[in-house]
């Protein structure tokens, strides 16, 4: 089989965002998940599954790589193209980033490249998805959003976040891809874990679609990749996981900033539906369509409206709560 992603006839490509399944221990619950994974999957026929973080739940596991597998089986069991990022939850555990990342390069059907030398983290890496006339027609980035703040010592946040030698590294990209696309920006999707601080924005001061029953857990530090996006103007889109109680999606400045919707658990101690955010992209357009799918079949396109409230969201982690 080839390695490369493409544009179906009927040019389109669909992408089904799987956010934070923390496998862990093979129970009930999981093998409940791994079921709605699979009719997900087989309703939707994606040409890529993408984990969106939070992968594994590691800590505390005596075997976290078994648990790896197991969620990268469920891809390659159905036969389907995918691509994992990795969140917190991944290597608070006896692996590491780096261990999962060449684990899943292992993988016959695993669409990940090998991380570019000198750059923070572990998964950092572009695909391109090919047109009709076998030339990359979009590309997707996936970016290593880190754990938790070096910083807590100094009140700076709990969460990490996207580093300036990883945001050169998009922009290195995102050049090389526009000159190799005549001089045209290609059109861009951005997945990583953690939102960005500009998802509070949007929430606040713009016009949003969706649920926020979570804090927004965005690092306190702004690194800038959000501008560097509207600066080389390639990416539509983003999509974060992180907060299982949020699934809104709100434009900002031209770029569309998104949630999945959790897979597993959203720990609300209130019905909220698990399932997946679907995402199709059409050759030749700079746009894109997206909706959830929930674990009952419901599809979901028409979220609900949120009007701006104009204030700071409250900031930072949930304490003890586990996202």
């Amino acid at each position: 089989m080839s390695r490369k992603l493409c544009y179906k006839d009927d040019g389109t490509f669909k992408i089904v965002q799987f956010s934070d399944p923390e496998f862990s221990l093979p129970d009930d619950a999981e093998t409940k998940m791994v079921e709605r994974m699979i009719r997900i999957v087989e309703a939707e026929k994606p040409d890529l599954i993408v984990y969106a973080g939070d992968v594994i739940a590691s800590a505390g596991l005596q075997d976290p790589e078994a648990a790896f597998r197991r969620a990268c089986a469920v891809p390659e069991s159905l036969g389907v193209p995918w691509a994992a990022i990795f969140g917190n939850h991944d290597s608070e555990g006896t692996i590491t980033r780096e261990q999962l990342h060449a684990l899943q390069l292992t993988y016959p059907l695993n669409r990940a490249r090998m991380d570019p030398p000198g750059v923070h983290g572990s998964g950092n890496y572009v695909s391109t998805v090919a047109g009709q006339d076998g030339h990359a027609a979009a590309a997707l980035y996936f970016l290593d959003s880190g754990s938790y703040s070096p910083l807590e010592h100094s009140r700076m946040g709990f969460y990490d976040w996207i580093r300036r030698d990883q945001i050169e590294w998009y922009a290195g990209e995102s050049y090389r891809l526009m000159n190799e696309n005549d001089g045209a920006p290609l059109p861009s999707l951005a997945f990583f874990h953690i939102p960005l601080p500009e998802y509070n924005d949007v929430w606040d001061f713009g016009v949003c679609y969706g649920e926020r029953h979570d804090i927004i857990c965005a690092p306190w530090i702004n690194s800038g990749l959000f501008a560097a996006m509207i600066e080389r103007g390639d990416v539509m889109g983003t999509f974060a996981g992180h907060d299982h109680g949020n699934d809104f999606w709100g434009e900002w400045h031209g770029i569309r900033l998104c949630y999945g919707r959790t897979t597993r658990d959203a720990y609300l101690g209130r019905p909220f539906a698990a399932g997946a955010r679907v995402i199709e992209l059409r050759e030749g357009e700079r746009s894109f369509d997206t909706w959830i799918r929930l674990e009952d079949g419901t599809i979901v396109r028409d979220q609900p409206r949120h009007e701006p409230e104009g204030r700071t969201s409250e900031n930072g982690a949930r304490g003890q709560r586990s996202n």
